[in-house]
């Protein structure tokens, strides 16, 4: 039978694996949803009081139109999710990023001022990870002229690692992911950007009126690259763009996923481009990247189009052992499921799998996860136009931006990947027209299932806790390089459970302008247990460690597992 709807915390359990369990403190019952929910807003009693500020309404500046990022993290390592929330209405407006503790009791305490990370700017996207190796998540921040690095330097503040980093650029840098391309055990750097905008001519929608402008407007700029040359404390990075091929090739950046795409253990680069072909930068394992993007089935959907590409979201939606790219676009297009098959090789499966024609909205920040933990992974993603249209509602959205509202979607897995959409029932996340762009994906509340936070330009951030039906069992896991004790992102963590093997690449840097939890999570389904772990570290060593109860979160350690 699957467990209650809120299990107590479990006690610690010492495992050979030196596997840990970690409750999130006390907490207040969870508000009961509509009949089917499966997310309340939780952000008015967890005190996430934060609205966007885009900039000045009716200016038409395009950075406002793309949105602003967000980020689960763990800052100060208590075993509790922080959020990083931030804005966009420049560096002159006052308006500056936030920086939210989590508090033992689950409401969440602004820490912003001082931390370094208060800044004002054209803020785009986030990516968090241990780019020191000290056992701290450091945090970059992409925006509309460029891309910084801020150091975590405990106790709450962060550095900003400024020039002598190595990481710097005018560009406009939209999607961002850390990744350790060259499996020399630092965290390299990758980011995406969109266009060389203009902001001094002028564009018109349809009707002739002012209106944000079409990338196709503007030339494309290359996708760059920073390689962590291993300094420490006071980390130095080196462009590599050129060096490893990716220079040359231009785009309008927006998504960008690092994973093992052809199955030889080292992280490759996906790029979802606006309005064109997208980009698989196959890694060749000598520091050097091939474009193999047309070759392997993802470059244009089935219908041979480059279409708008925007979030991205990976993985096993089918349960066939090969993860599957998902990846969102203009409410006039299809949003694309790409299924994998044979490994490396993918075909447009999205009529098959029921997406075609789903929501037909805008998307961006999206997430595949097993929302209630019945073992397969469902679909999310959050929306807003980016030209004029119809308006929503009065009242939905402030006035300048109800033309641009739409509502987000939410479908559900039947365990073989074909998907329904059950927004209906989700009013939190999906009756309200909004502009929306990040989504970040996490067991906030340390509860044993997936929450979401949203970003909303214009709008009140969403804390969406998860209030699914449980028809399931579950396992998080975290995995851990050990001394320093740093997330292992780019492993790919396998669970076998009650006859199956499910697995999950770490990969916080996913989604669009949004970093996840750092943690993999698994739902089980009816199995209580399960029989062992696998995991496949960056640097390509595989481990496997003893298996255990499920409802509980695990920590596994490289060099503490046996050879497969």
């Amino acid at each position: 039978m699957p467990p209650p709807r809120r299990p107590s915390p479990p006690a610690l359990l010492l495992l050979v694996l030196a596997a840990g369990c970690r409750g999130g403190g006390p907490e207040p019952p969870a508000p009961v949803g509509a009949a089917g929910a499966w997310f309340v807003e939780a952000s008015a009693r967890r005190g996430v009081d934060v609205v966007n500020d885009p900039g000045p309404a009716g200016s038409f500046f395009m950075p406002q139109s793309m949105g602003n990022g967000a980020a689960l993290l763990d800052f100060d390592r208590d075993g509790r999710l922080d959020l990083y929330l931030t804005h966009g209405a420049g560096p002159a407006s006052g308006a500056t990023n936030r920086l939210l503790h989590q508090e033992p009791d689950g409401t969440f305490r602004d820490v912003s001022a001082g931390s370094g990370l208060d800044v004002a700017a054209f803020s785009s996207g986030v990516a968090v990870g241990d780019v020191t190796n000290d056992g701290l998540p450091d945090v970059v921040l992409t925006e509309y002229g460029g891309v910084r690095l801020f150091v975590n330097e405990g106790g709450g503040r962060f550095r900003d690692g400024g020039p002598s980093s190595g990481i710097s650029g005018h560009d406009w840098g939209s999607s961002a992911c850390l990744f350790d391309y060259d499996r020399d055990g630092w965290l390299d750097l990758a980011v995406v950007n969109y266009v060389a905008y203009d902001p001094s001519l002028p564009c018109h929608g349809r009707d002739g009126a002012r209106d944000y402008c079409s990338p196709v407007q503007f030339p494309s700029v290359p996708a760059r690259l920073w390689r962590n040359t291993g300094a420490g404390p006071r980390p130095r990075f080196e462009d590599a763009t050129a060096a490893a091929g990716l220079a040359g090739a231009g785009g309008a950046g927006l998504g960008v996923l690092a994973a093992d795409v052809d199955g030889d253990g080292w992280d490759d680069l996906f790029v979802a481009n606006d309005q064109q072909p997208n980009r698989l930068w196959i890694n060749r394992r000598d520091g050097t990247f091939a474009d193999e993007a047309v070759l392997r089935g993802v470059a244009l959907t089935g219908l041979g189009t480059a279409a708008a590409n925007m979030g991205v979201a990976w993985g096993d939606v089918d349960g066939d052992g090969l993860d599957d790219l998902f990846v969102t676009h203009l409410g006039t297009e299809s949003h694309t499921l790409w299924r994998q098959d044979p490994r490396g090789s993918f075909l447009d499966g999205t009529a098959a799998a029921g997406i075609l024609g789903a929501g037909r909205t805008t998307g961006f920040g999206t997430v595949l996860a097993d929302f209630d933990l019945d073992g397969d992974l469902d679909l999310a993603w959050v929306a807003g136009r980016v030209q004029a249209g119809p308006p929503a509602p009065a009242g939905s959205v402030p006035e300048a931006w109800r033309r641009y509202a739409e509502t987000n979607d939410l479908l559900e897995n039947d365990g073989r990947g074909r998907f329904r959409s059950i927004a209906a029932a989700n009013p939190a996340l999906c009756a309200t027209p909004n502009v929306a762009r990040p989504l970040c994906a996490g067991d906030i509340d340390n509860d044993g299932d997936v929450d979401l936070l949203a970003g909303t330009t214009a709008g009140r951030v969403l804390l969406l806790e998860n209030v699914a039906p449980r028809r399931g069992h579950w396992l998080s896991v975290r995995a851990s390089l050990g001394v320093p004790d740093r997330d292992a992102i780019g492993a790919v963590v396998a669970v076998s459970a009650g006859g199956g093997r499910r697995q999950r690449l770490l990969q916080p840097g996913s989604s669009y302008l949004s970093s996840h939890d750092a943690r993999v999570h698994f739902g089980l389904g009816a199995a209580d247990a399960f029989e062992a772990l696998e995991v496949r570290w960056p640097d390509g060593t595989l481990e496997r460690f003893p298996g255990g109860p499920a409802d509980r979160e695990v920590q596994v350690v490289r060099g503490q597992g046996a050879p497969p």
